[in-house]
C-alpha cells in the first residue's frame, strides 16, 4: 500500500536501528520513500557494519552513540546541526534488558538488571528530548517512541521490558506536556509482536505473536509497514493535533477481553 505523503522539507534523527528487521528500519525506509532526511545513530561497530549495508544508496550521516551516555547524545545533536540545520522530528526506536531479566521469575530481578532496563529502554528518551529540545524548529516537531501492551498487562517472559514500557509512556505523556507549548509532540507507537532483532530475546515471542493473530479482530499478524505508515502520519503535519497519545497497531488485539 503506498501513502502519499511528502516530508521532502522534514529533517531528523532515527535512534536504534539495528538492522533490517528493525521497527526502524521499516520506518526509515518509509520516510525516506516520502522525501525525508535522515541521519541515524549507531551503539558500535558490529552494528555499523549491518546498518552501512542498508544505507549506502542513501549516504546518511551516521553518529556514534550510546543512548545513555549524555554526552555522546549532545553531539549527535551538535553534528546534526552542523549538516542539515534545525531538526523536524525524531525517532526513539531503543530499547534493552539483560538476557536473564526476560523470562523466568519477575521477583529475581536485580536492581542493577531493573536499572539497566529503565535507563536504557525509558530514561535515554527523557535525555534525547532534553538535548534535542534547543535545535527543533520554531514550528515544532515530533517525536516518536516505540512501547508494547506489556506496558499495562501481564506477557510472561517479557518482564521487565514491561515496566519499562510502562515508564516510556509515562516520560511520553509527560515530555507532551511540558514541550507542548513549542509545539514538539510526544507520542508512542504501540506495535503488536514484531519479528526483529530484540524480539528473539524474549521467551514466548511466538506463542504472544500467535495470540495475537487468532484474537485480534483482524485475524492476522500486523506488519512492519502498517507500524511504518502510523509513524509517517505521526511526523506530517497531518498528526498536529495529536500529542501524549499511545498510537495501537495491534489489529484490535487490546479491545478484546477474552
Amino acid at each position: 500500500m503506498s501513502i502519499k505523503i511528502d516530508l521532502s522539507n522534514k529533517k531528523g534523527i532515527i535512534f536504534g536501528l539495528a538492522n533490517q528487521r528493525s521497527i526502524a528500519w521499516a520506518i526509515s525506509e518509509k520516510l525516506l520513500e516520502a522525501g525525508a532526511e535522515l541521519a541515524f545513530t549507531y551503539l558500535d561497530e558490529r552494528l555499523l557494519k549491518n546498518i552501512n549495508k542498508l544505507l549506502e544508496p542513501y549516504d546518511p550521516l551516521l553518529i556514534k552513540c550510546d543512548a545513555n551516555n549524555e554526552d555522546e547524545v549532545k553531539n549527535v545533536m551538535s553534528e546534526f546541526y552542523k549538516k542539515h540545520g534545525e531538526i523536524d522530528f525524531i525517532i526513539h526506536s531503543v530499547a534493552f534488558a539483560n538476557r536473564e531479566d526476560l523470562g523466568g521469575d519477575f521477583s529475581k530481578l536485580s536492581k542493577e538488571g531493573f536499572a539497566l532496563a529503565l535507563e536504557t529502554s525509558s530514561y535515554s528518551l527523557v535525555t534525547i528530548a532534553r538535548e534535542a529540545s534547543q535545535y527543533f524548529t520554531k514550528n515544532g516537531g515530533s517525536v516518536i517512541s516505540m512501547t508494547f501492551d506489556a506496558s499495562n498487562r501481564v506477557y510472561p517472559g517479557y518482564n521487565v521490558m514491561g515496566t519499562a514500557k510502562a515508564a516510556l509512556e509515562n516520560i511520553n505523556r509527560q515530555l507532551a506536556n511540558e514541550f507542548g507549548p513549542r509545539k514538539i509532540r510526544f507520542n508512542s507507537i504501540s506495535a503488536g509482536p514484531l519479528p526483529s532483532l530484540s524480539a528473539r530475546s524474549i521467551p514466548g515471542f511466538t506463542e504472544m505473536k500467535k495470540a495475537h493473530e487468532e484474537r485480534s479482530p483482524i485475524k492476522r499478524p500486523i506488519t512492519h509497514e502498517e507500524v511504518a505508515n502510523t509513524a509517517l502520519f505521526l511526523i506530517s503535519d497531518l498528526s498536529s493535533g495529536i500529542t501524549g497519545s499511545i498510537i495501537p497497531v495491534d489489529g484490535g488485539y487490546g479491545i478484546i477481553a477474552l
